[in-house]
């Protein structure tokens, strides 16, 4: 059985390599890069810049996509097959691959798909990620309150297109249309002068009605969301910094125990010299 021979300039290579992809240089020039490739395509959008510097622009955003299928490239290399059980990195690849299609004939409506490549600020920045993590761990906790808003929703939908459904149908008419209605007052957009004040001409205690949704859907519902996003992003942070912490008790531990070594050899040299007196 013949061991897999590893060439020791190949891998002193990689390891260079993987140092100055995961360098703070390197990871600053790549966010401070996505930032103006950000700036520029906004700059796209302006007819009057396009026609005064739009071959700069379409230069650079050229440019830019051409260092980012490098940086991907280089982290394969460094990496090898650990680039994809990291699942930022996946992330990174697939918002390139998109930006590589051509975005002409058929493909034109993917030029808008190229502003997809700020996304990659996310993965660039720790807190950004941090974010973005908490929101994934908190989505089965939100998903059991999403569905517990739809089911509020639907009860006094019903309950609203039976009060209100006859004289109003444009806004109660049928259970589409008061769901639609319901949730843009959930929102507090408008619900006041622009739905239940009308409302209220036909039905004067509709009020009731309204204030009761409003006070279940809007100031304790949707705070149910924001409780569960908080401690999803509180429990993140804890898990964070158990991870570091051990380290650091480490570095610790280690201090003490060289700076009881010193004492005992303070101690042992005094013992030495008193016994040469």
């Amino acid at each position: 059985m013949h061991s897999e021979y590893i060439d020791p300039d190949s891998a002193s290579r990689r390891q260079r390599i993987t140092h100055m992809v995961e360098s703070r240089q390197f990871q600053s020039a790549i966010v401070f890069l996505i930032a103006l490739n950000a700036v520029g395509l906004g700059m796209e959008t302006s007819d009057s810049l396009m026609a005064a510097i739009g071959g700069w622009l379409l230069a650079f955003d050229s440019f830019v996509l051409v260092v980012f299928v490098a940086e991907i490239a280089v982290k394969l290399f460094a990496y090898r097959w650990r680039f994809f059980r990291d699942p930022w990195n996946l992330f990174d690849m697939a918002i390139i691959t998109i930006a590589l299609i051509p975005a002409s004939g058929p493909f034109a409506v993917l030029r808008a798909l190229r502003i997809l490549r700020v996304f990659r600020l996310i993965s660039m920045l720790p807190r950004l990620r941090l974010v973005v993590e908490s929101l994934l761990s908190a989505i089965p906790g939100i998903s059991a309150i999403a569905g517990l808003l739809f089911i509020i929703l639907y009860i006094f939908a019903v309950m609203a297109t039976e009060l209100f459904g006859d004289h109003h149908a444009a806004w109660f008419g049928s259970i589409g249309a008061s769901l639609y209605t319901l949730f843009q007052i959930m929102t507090l957009e408008s619900w006041s002068m622009g739905i239940v004040r009308p409302v209220m001409e036909t039905h004067p205690h509709a009020w009731l009605f309204f204030v009761l949704f409003i006070l279940i859907a809007t100031f304790t519902v949707l705070n149910l969301f924001i409780a569960i996003i908080v401690d999803a992003m509180q429990a993140m942070a804890r898990e964070n910094r158990d991870i570091a912490e051990p380290g650091e008790t480490d570095v610790a531990v280690r201090s003490e125990n060289l700076a009881e070594l010193h004492r005992e050899i303070i101690e042992i040299r005094r013992m030495l010299q008193q016994q040469r007196l």
